[in-house]
Parts: C-alpha cells; structure tokens; sequence
C-alpha cells in the first residue's frame, strides 16, 4: 500500500511500510500488432529458409533414382539408397576413419587449447606476447594458401595418407582459436582459486586440473565442438593428402558419387544424412554450454 502527502513540497508517494517514496518505473513500450506479425512473419521465413536445404536432402534421400532430381518427395518412398550405400560401398570404413581423425582432433585440441590457454592466462614468462600474435596471426591464412606448404611438411615427414597427418594438420586449424577463447574465458576465473590451491598444497598441474578445469567446462565444451566440427566436416586437406578407398574420410568419400558423367544423389544425399547425425549428437551434447562459453571467453582478450 502506498499513501500520498499532500503539500508543496512532498507530492511523492510514499510506502506506508517503510515511509520510503515509491518509484514509478516507465513501462517499456508494446509492440503493435502490425509489427508483432512482422516480426513472427519474418521468424518464420528465416526458419524456412533455414530447414528447406536439410529437408531437402532427406526427402530426396527416401527417393529412387529415376525421382531423384524431380519434386515427387513422397513417390515410391524407400530406404534402398541407405541400404545400397551401407552395403555396396566402404562408407562405413570412411565413417571409421572420420571418426577416429574427428576424435584424436577433439581430445588433442581441448588438451592442447587448455593448458595454451591457461598458462597464458596465469603466467609470466619470455615470449608470451609472441605467442598470443602467433596464435592470433596463424588464424589469417587462408587454406588455398596453406596446403601446399602444409603438404610437402607432411610429406617430409612420411605422414601423408596417414590418419596421424590429418589430426595434426586439423590441430593447427582448431588450436589457435580456441587457445584464444579459453585465454579469455580463464582470465573470468578468479585468480584467488588458483591461490587457495597453492595454499592448500597443490602444484600448478594439480590446481589446474583439479580446481580450474571443472570450473571451465562450459569453455571446454566449445572447444571440444570446434575442434570436433573442425575435424568432421573439412574437405581441402583431406582430400589432398589421403588417396585410396581404405583411408579416405567422408570428406573425400563423398566425392566418389560425382564424376565427370553426373552424380548419383541417392546415395550421396543417404550418406549426407548420416554424416549429419553425430555433428547434431555433439552438438545437442554441448548446446547448454555453447552460449555461456563462447560469451565468456569473448569478454576479455
């Protein structure tokens, strides 16, 4: 309840509770309703939009060969292009090479990322300035650029057409960039948890690992999808340095279903599909801390 005392000088009302004037906040403005169906006309478009390409590959995926390229999504539904696919080509060998490559890039770069990012974060020591600029300067290069040089290092050292070769060159593509965001979301970190560790007799390994790194696990989770999206979806790399049906990722298996004379959409859009499934599973896997660890590692640099 609030009551008003009139006079010249108090025309505030008051809290009869506390005898504390009350403050009227201004009501921020409603939305009309001409622009209110804009903006869900325009929601809905962009989803549209959006989910038109992926339903697409999907519908067409359910379709014969002779419906392919036509707009007849629910003529003669099957799943023969799955079928074809999984039992007529060495898709499942690419899956398994993608996934170990994806995989190694995954715990090597959140490793990696990690420590990078914290011992920037904490330490003092000589050439740390120059580090940051060659973490910050390697995320410029394009990969047309890269290749060639990337290519005759690989070569040198005898890791073309190696899975080892692939997961180091996709490391020095997820590395930097997420070194720079974990720098960032460590500098959120109180400085007085590290402290309390040493008090407590920990070591700069155990203060890390045991105090640090379960309070990064939103920043971690972001590392763990770049690095594994990174790894799972690349095409240039891996189709110039792994030849043969035996060691070729999904990247390059893809390519398999084009040639010079057409392409055969069925399976290729199959495969599309399945190819999608684990980037989605590590994706809704990391989803709740996608938002809080990129914003925080973007808030200080």
């Amino acid at each position: 309840m609030t009551a008003t005392t009139a006079g010249p000088d108090t025309a505030a009302p008051t809290d009869t509770a506390t005898g504390r004037p009350t403050v009227n906040t201004p009501r921020r403005g409603r939305r009309s309703p001409l622009a209110s169906v804009a903006l869900h006309s325009t929601l809905v478009v962009a989803s549209l939009i959006a989910v038109f390409p992926v339903l697409w590959v999907f519908l067409t995926s359910l379709k014969p060969a002779s419906y392919a390229t036509t707009t007849d999504f629910f003529k003669d539904t099957t799943f023969e292009n799955y079928t074809n696919l999984l039992r007529d080509t060495p898709f499942l060998t690419w899956f398994g090479n993608s996934l170990l490559i994806a995989g190694l890039t995954t715990l090597l770069g959140v490793f990696v990322a990690a420590t990078t990012g914290y011992a920037v974060s904490r330490f003092r020591f000589p050439g740390k300035r120059g580090l940051m600029w060659t973490l910050l300067i390697t995320q410029m290069f394009p990969v047309a650029v890269l290749i060639v040089p990337i290519y005759n290092i690989m070569a040198g050292l005898g890791l073309l057409n190696r899975s080892a070769g692939l997961v180091i060159t996709y490391l020095t593509i997820a590395v930097p960039f997420c070194a720079w965001m974990m720098k960032g979301f460590f500098d959120t970190i109180p400085r007085e948890i590290d402290e309390s560790g040493m008090v407590d007799g920990l070591t700069p390994f155990g203060t890390f690992f045991r105090l640090i790194l379960p309070l990064a696990k939103p920043g971690l989770a972001v590392t763990a999808f770049y690095s594994f999206i990174t790894a799972w979806g690349e095409v240039a790399y891996a189709s110039a340095f792994m030849v043969g049906d035996e060691n070729l990722t999904l990247a390059g298996g893809l390519q398999k279903f084009v040639n010079q004379y057409g392409a055969q959409w069925g399976p290729m859009t199959a495969a599309s599909v399945l190819i999608a499934i684990p980037a989605a599973l590590v994706f809704l896997f990391a989803q709740r801390h996608l938002v809080t660890g990129m914003s925080a590692g973007a808030v200080k640099g």
